[in-house]
C-alpha cells in the first residue's frame, strides 16, 4: 500500500490532495495513509484486502469513503476521525450484527450506507433498526426509508439544477442584450440604408440637374447662333475680309480703274 500511495501522489504535496483511489492494492491493514491527507475528501479502498481499519487516519475533511469488497468485521469507531463522512460503503465485508453498526450512530452526516452483501442484512427488521441508529441517513443500500431508490445525481442534479436556473437567467439578460443589439444593428442597419437610398436619389437628381444643364448647354448652342439672320429668317452666312473685298470690285471696283 505504501508504494501505492507514493505512485497515485505523482509528487504531489499530501495537504493540497482532495481525492484518492488505492483501490486493488493489497493489505490487510491501512499503512502508509497519514495525517498529512488533511484536505482530502473522497478516498476509495475498494478490494485491498483489509481485515480491519486499524492505522487509519484522521482525516477531518473526508466525506465520501470507499471500503467494499473487503473483509472488515468491526472496528468502525476508528473511522469517527472523519466527522463530515456523508457516504460509507461497506458492501462485500464481514459485519454480523447491529451492534457492529453502533459507533455509526455518531456520525451526524452520514446521509448513505451501503452494508449490501453483508451477514447483518439477514436480521429481522434490518432496514428500520438501522434507520434508527443512525438519525442522519436518507438512503440504505441504496434506497430510501420508503423504498425508493436513490438516484445517484441527486446532488449533482441539485447544483446542475441551481446552475441551470442562475444560466437560465443569465440566458434570459443574454438574449434581451442580444434582442438590445440587433434591435440596434437593424437601426443602424435602416439609417445606413436611408443614407444609401439618400444618396442614390440626391446622385440620381445631381445627374439629372447635370444632364439637364448639359441639354440647355446644347439648345443655347443650336439656338443662340452668332450668325446673323435675313429678313426672311434665313441665316446669312457672315462675309470674311476675302469676300468684302469681292465685292468691291463687283461694285465699281478699287480707285484708280
Amino acid at each position: 500500500m505504501e508504494k501505492r500511495i507514493e505512485l497515485e501522489k505523482r509528487g504531489r504535496n499530501p495537504a493540497e490532495i482532495t481525492e484518492f483511489v488505492l483501490d486493488n492494492c493489497r493489505s490487510t491493514n491501512i499503512v502508509g495513509l497519514t495525517d498529512e491527507f488533511v484536505a482530502l475528501e473522497s478516498l476509495s479502498l475498494i478490494n485491498v484486502g483489509l481485515t480491519s481499519l486499524k492505522g487509519f487516519p484522521v482525516l477531518p475533511n473526508l466525506k465520501k469513503l470507499e471500503l467494499s469488497d473487503n473483509r472488515i468485521s468491526g472496528g468502525l469507531n476508528l473511522l469517527l476521525t472523519s466527522p463530515k463522512l456523508t457516504h460509507l460503503n461497506l458492501s462485500g465485508n464481514k459485519i454480523k450484527d447491529l451492534d457492529t453498526l453502533q459507533p455509526l450512530k455518531d456520525f451526524k452526516n452520514l446521509k448513505s450506507l451501503d452494508l449490501f452483501n453483508n451477514e447483518a442484512t439477514d436480521m429481522d427488521n434490518y432496514r428500520e433498526k438501522v434507520f434508527s441508529l443512525i438519525p442522519s441517513l436518507r438512503y440504505l443500500d441504496g434506497f430510501d426509508m420508503d423504498d425508493c431508490e436513490v438516484d445517484d445525481s441527486e446532488g449533482e442534479d441539485d447544483e446542475v439544477n441551481g446552475n441551470d436556473d442562475g444560466d437560465g437567467d443569465a440566458n434570459e439578460e443574454d438574449s434581451e442584450e442580444v434582442s438590445e443589439e440587433d434591435d440596434e444593428d437593424l437601426d443602424d442597419d435602416e439609417v445606413c440604408l436611408g443614407t444609401v437610398y439618400k444618396d442614390d436619389l440626391e446622385n440620381d437628381s445631381d445627374e439629372e440637374d447635370y444632364m439637364g444643364e448639359e441639354e440647355e448647354e446644347e439648345d443655347v448652342d443650336e439656338g443662340d447662333s452668332d450668325e446673323p439672320d435675313d429678313e426672311d429668317g434665313e441665316v446669312v452666312e457672315e462675309s470674311s475680309p476675302a469676300r468684302g473685298k469681292k465685292r468691291k470690285h463687283e461694285d465699281g471696283g478699287e480707285p484708280g480703274n
